[in-house]
């Protein structure tokens, strides 16, 4: 089940997509959910038992909305992990000073306030940064309250996926002893097109992830070859802090980022970047 957030006739509104067209959950529902609403009252055991079509749930045609992020305002950062593909941990030892051989996670978070929505402009920042860098990421989204839960479980607490691009600031994340201000410049986190429900994927996830720039491609990987895997992120992450529904995880990138290049690869004012995860879709967005 593929579930959307959009603008319509000057409103936002959240629903499922069904062939061509968004069924509002205010149909469904008579309720006007955003997604974050929908995520905390569980509604998606609800969804999934209606007979959804076109016939009793007309719905709005795809080609009059606006596609924003699903979750256009996290409530709080996107929780991300740095360096969970080998190859990436390769291509950017020298740069980041951190050892090649990771036995912990690195854990960091991103504003991404608001989220920027698919086919929407990242901003370059060229004020304060001249080494901005993509990263393709496979996030997952969590759907009830977590704590202290094992790694058996994790799956059981995943509402679903999407794809999220880790714009990052070179410079700025090198000049600082930490990440955080190299990854949340305001308008460098896409998130989208739609979160895909966990129930259309089997586990373990492995998808094939990939990144083209202008048309070339960058980054090409598959979800099966992170280090940590996604139920030992979101149950260690739960040991001793709550996770919420609607918490967005991003899992890392796979090698081929343009810092990664001789010369560096960084992006311009007028670059496209488009982040493809098999069974999700595309996530399409231009530097400006």
């Amino acid at each position: 089940m593929k579930l959307a957030t959009c603008g319509y006739e000057g409103k936002t509104i959240s629903g499922v997509i069904i062939n061509d067209s968004i069924i509002p959950f205010s149909e469904i529902f008579g309720k006007d959910y955003s997604m974050l609403e929908f995520i905390n009252f569980q509604n998606e055991e609800k969804l999934s038992q209606l007979p959804l079509n076109e016939k009793d749930f007309p719905g709005i045609p795809l080609d009059k909305i606006t596609l924003l992020s699903p979750i256009p305002y996290p409530f709080r950062n996107v929780i991300c992990l740095g360096k969970n593909y080998s190859g990436h941990i390769k291509e950017l030892a020298s740069f980041t000073g951190v050892a090649a051989n990771s036995e912990k996670p690195i854990y960091f978070t991103k504003s991404a306030y608001p989220a920027v929505a698919p086919g929407g402009f990242i901003s370059s920042h060229q004020d304060i940064t001249g080494m901005l860098d993509y990263e393709a990421e496979l996030a997952v989204i969590i759907g009830k309250p977590a704590k202290n839960i094992s790694a058996d479980e994790a799956y059981d607490y995943v509402f679903g996926y999407t794809i999220l691009n880790d714009i990052s600031a070179r410079d700025i994340q090198k000049s600082h002893t930490q990440w955080f201000r190299g990854k949340s410049l305001d308008l460098t986190c896409p998130i989208g097109p739609w979160i895909v429900t966990a129930a259309e994927f089997n586990t373990p996830i492995e998808l094939d992830i990939s990144c083209y720039v202008n048309g070339e491609l960058r980054q090409s990987s598959n979800t099966r070859h992170m280090i940590f895997s996604i139920p030992f992120v979101v149950s260690e992450l739960s040991k001793g802090m709550q996770l919420y529904p609607g918490d967005i995880i991003a899992t890392g990138t796979p090698e081929g980022v343009g810092q990664g290049f001789d010369p560096p690869k960084y992006l311009r004012p007028g670059d496209t970047t488009e982040c493809v995860i098999e069974n999700i879709g595309s996530l399409k967005n231009t530097i400006k």
